[in-house]
Formats: C-alpha cells, structure tokens, sequence
C-alpha cells in the first residue's frame, strides 16, 4: 500500500475517533535518554493525561521539529509512523525540545450546555454573552481548534535551555527540570502570539509512579510566568487555552451555522522529573 493511500485511510478514520477536543500532547516513550540511544514520541489525544496515540500525518501538522542547542531542525517522517517521533539522539549532552502545531480541525457542539461547560472549565467567563451578543445559534456551535505543543527530553544530562520558537501560543520552561539543581519548582511563561499572556489559567495533570493522575489549576502573573511545584519521579502535562472569535466568523446576515465560530488554540509542555 502507499503512503498517499494510508495516510488517507488513516485521515478518514480520525473525525470518529473521541475526545477531539480534549487534550493533545507529545508523549516520550523516555524523557531521558543517552546520546546516540533513539528519541521517540507519541502524539495523544484524550482527557486526565490519559489518550490514544495518533500517527504521524503530515497533512496534520504545519510544523514538527527537533530544537538541539538552540537549532531548529525539520522533521519528516513516513506517513503512518507511530511513534510519529523515532530520530537518533543527539551525540553530546543537551537539552531536546520537540515542537509541533496542527493545522486546524472542527469540533461541533449540539449541546449548548456542553459549550458552557467546556468555556466555564477553561476559564473564559464572556464566552456566553460574547455569543449571544453576535446572535450565533445556540443549537449548534462550531468551533475550529489547532494544538501548539512541546515536550522536553534530556540527553545525558540534559543541560540546557528553552526559548520561544515562534508558535501562536506556546509554553516556555524558565526553568530545566533536568538540571543537577533543580529545585522542584517549575517556572513556565506563557505566550500568545508572541507575548506574554498574564492571568491566564494553567491546568496541570500530574502522573504518579503508579499512574495516578492529580489534577490542579494555577494562574501566570502579571508577566505571564508562573511558579509551579513538582515532583520527583512525577510526570507532566501543563495545558493552557486560548478562546477566540474564528477570523471568518460573521454576524447578522453574514452568518452561516454551518462555519466555526469560535477559535480555540491549545499550548501544551510535557516533561518529567528525574528521582
């Protein structure tokens, strides 16, 4: 079979799967590796920092790289691959961030409540009144979502930095969970389109050694940074999202029921803490 016609099997399947509004991250099958040992990575999509895992499709994504000293590298796999990440680790001691941003899909609620509580859950209080102020149809609300997502993975030591690399919204670690003297307090900015989103609400999933999962929220401060303690041996997901007008959305005359609405754009960071 070709790859052209499996990834089109593939692409066909994935608007019946659920949970496609849930969380989506990058999931490592080792957050710590040594140099010239194999980095891979799942993509996941489900709730509670629980999912399936999704293969790599090219039509999927507007962008997937590898970011090793500060240098951004391109990454192409076969269509079909899963894990979707499966590349060398780099031969020297370092810090690897894996980024990638989807391009964008559609969710549909028929259930007005369902979009309450999705806007109430991710902290967007106006999300009601903007929308019957523009006379959108309570019946069915269509929104259009994109993933911004990175995950941080040690080689060696895993000395080193992150930094922004440009996604709409995306995470920063101002702190490197790998490093000999990390103090268990993780520091994180938030950005959305290029700066700093303050008073935004950060969920954190939390994975235990027994694959118990605690769930918090948190807020980034007035410089769109936030202080959030973590736990050795633990494993993360920090999650935030952006609730937007959909750029084509119209109102009056101009409306169509059938169009995205709203705009959600979802950052996400894995990383693990060493014991």
């Amino acid at each position: 079979m070709k790859l052209t016609q499996l990834s089109a099997i593939i692409f066909s399947i994935l608007p019946a799967l659920p949970a496609v509004a849930h969380e989506y991250w990058l999931s490592p099958l080792n957050y710590q590796v040594e140099s010239g040992e194999k980095i891979a990575a799942h993509f996941r999509n489900g709730e509670e920092f629980v999912g399936s895992t999704f293969p790599y499709l090219p039509n999927r994504l507007n962008r997937f790289e590898i970011v090793v000293e500060g240098q951004a590298y391109n990454l192409s796999p076969r269509a079909g691959d899963n894990p979707a990440l499966q590349v060398p680790a780099p031969g020297r001691d370092g810090l690897v961030v894996v980024l990638a941003e989807t391009t964008p899909s559609k969710v549909i609620y028929e259930e007005w409540e369902k979009f309450l509580s999705f806007a109430e859950h991710k902290d967007f209080p106006k999300a009601e009144a903007d929308h019957s102020a523009n006379g959108w149809s309570q019946e069915k609300v269509v929104e259009s979502y994109t993933r911004h997502v990175k995950t941080l993975i040690a080689t060696g030591t895993g000395v080193g930095d992150d930094a922004p690399t440009g996604m709409t919204t995306e995470f920063v670690a101002l702190t490197n969970p790998y490093d000999a003297d990390f103090d268990g307090q993780m520091k994180v900015a938030l950005f959305y389109q290029d700066e700093p989103r303050a008073d935004a609400q950060i969920e954190v999933f939390d994975r235990a050694p027994d694959d118990s999962v605690t769930i918090s929220l948190h807020r980034t401060d007035a410089a769109g940074e936030a202080v959030i303690p973590v736990t050795a041996g633990h494993e993360y997901l920090f999650d935030a999202v952006v609730l937007r007008p959909a750029a084509a959305a119209q109102t009056g005359a101009g409306y169509d029921p059938d169009q995205p609405v709203w705009e959600t754009l979802w950052a996400a960071l894995t990383f693990a803490v060493p014991q």
